[in-house]
């Protein structure tokens, strides 16, 4: 590949590749199973990026392990109702239909793994989505460094990655455990992981004293890598690779009420908002559901409140009943995002229940923000 006997366009993926080997250090290449790809929207990426990959597809650079695409900067039907420009609207859509060109699946979203993505217990992976490739690499064992998105594309391109830290064992050991308290909500899980990443930046956490489901598991993963740099952990009776362990005298870190409180203050800066964005990460059916049986037969009162829902076009088809209840309130937006989206110029004060969101909002999105459980939020227009 390196040679240029599979193409230019592998010989330029590969020579990526081998650079980021080189730079971390690695002895060898691994294959992988499947690939995760940010650098989706418009917003993000902008004319060099559209550029970069309209150059890729005209080499004739496709994918040969399943590849996935993050959240891009907007619903491809549904662009007008989140005050997106047409301008930005052909720019996203192109940008989509290149990935396609290449063998990009191009439904988009932060929750692969609830779709047609799973990678199984072991699998080598090259996923750039930090809240998925925590997700994967935690509650379902597979191995994949904080991949950015070209290097997951080059990877994606020629079905290799530099086999370097998370993908070996040693790399894997918890580094500190973290004794935690939560009262079980999918919120108290997102806080946790915002208190943890503040508390400890990086490492491997080894937490006792929780049992999280897979949308606990969603929230905490996508909080813990925004607040700090957290891409694996273990969960004592839970994750997969948690019993292999010895963690005896490895520094105890306890995680209470002060501490999710703190993490909880430094995520809310403002009193009331304009927009409320839910789905960051996307929206699972059971929270599509939660969150509709939850607003059943309320009204929206405050008209100066939007609201966004935000799932993946997959979720989204598999809970019309939930849709129409939730569009009473807001559009039920695939495929993207209000992180991703051009929101800053619009609005500038959100509302969302997530820490993940909550990070990313002031800095990507100039937004002051607030970050409540899904409850409070909705006591702010119903």
């Amino acid at each position: 590949m390196l040679g240029g006997e599979s193409g230019d366009g592998v010989r330029k993926a590969m020579e990526l590749v081998v650079a980021l080997g080189k730079v971390y250090g690695a002895k060898d290449l691994v294959k992988i199973t499947s690939a995760h790809l940010s650098g989706a929207s418009y917003k993000t990426i902008g004319d060099g990026g559209l550029k970069y990959l309209g150059d890729l597809a005209a080499g004739g650079s496709k994918v040969i392990v399943p590849s996935t695409l993050n959240p891009v900067g907007m619903d491809r039907e549904r662009w007008k109702e989140m005050h997106i420009t047409p301008d930005f609207a052909d720019k996203q859509l192109k940008i989509i239909e290149l990935y396609g060109r290449m063998g990009v699946r191009t439904t988009c979203s932060c929750t692969p793994y609830l779709g047609g993505n799973v990678p199984k217990f072991g699998d080598h992976v090259a996923w750039a989505e930090s809240s998925a490739l925590s997700f994967v690499n935690s509650f379902i064992g597979a191995r994949t460094n904080r991949e950015g998105g070209p290097g997951a594309l080059a990877a994606a391109i020629t079905g290799r990655t530099a086999n370097y830290g998370l993908h070996l064992d040693e790399n894997r050991k918890p580094t500190v455990v973290i004794d935690a308290e939560t009262d079980g909500s999918v919120f108290s899980h997102s806080m946790l992981g915002q208190a943890v990443g503040m508390a400890i930046g990086g490492g491997v956490p080894y937490f006792r004293g929780i049992n999280p489901g897979a949308d606990d598991a969603k929230t905490m993963s996508a909080a813990m890598a925004a607040s700090g740099s957290v891409a694996l952990y273990h969960v004592e009776g839970v994750t997969p690779e948690a019993g292999g362990f010895d963690v005896k005298g490895l520094e105890v870190i306890h995680i209470g009420k002060k501490e999710l409180e703190s993490a909880y203050e430094k995520l809310n800066t403002v009193e009331d908002v304009q927009l409320i964005a839910l789905g960051c990460p996307h929206l699972s059916v059971k929270e599509m559901k939660d969150i509709a049986a939850f607003l059943k037969g309320k009204k929206k009162r405050n008209k100066d409140v939007e609201i966004w829902f935000c799932t993946s076009s997959e979720v989204r088809d598999k809970c019309r009943d939930e849709v129409k209840i939730l569009e009473e309130f807001g559009p039920v937006l695939a495929d993207t995002c209000m992180v991703v989206a051009p929101i800053e110029g619009v609005f500038q004060r959100t509302g969302t229940n997530s820490a993940k969101a909550g990070n990313y909002l002031p800095t990507l999105c100039s937004q002051k923000a607030i970050c409540r459980d899904v409850s409070k939020l909705m006591e702010m227009v119903i």
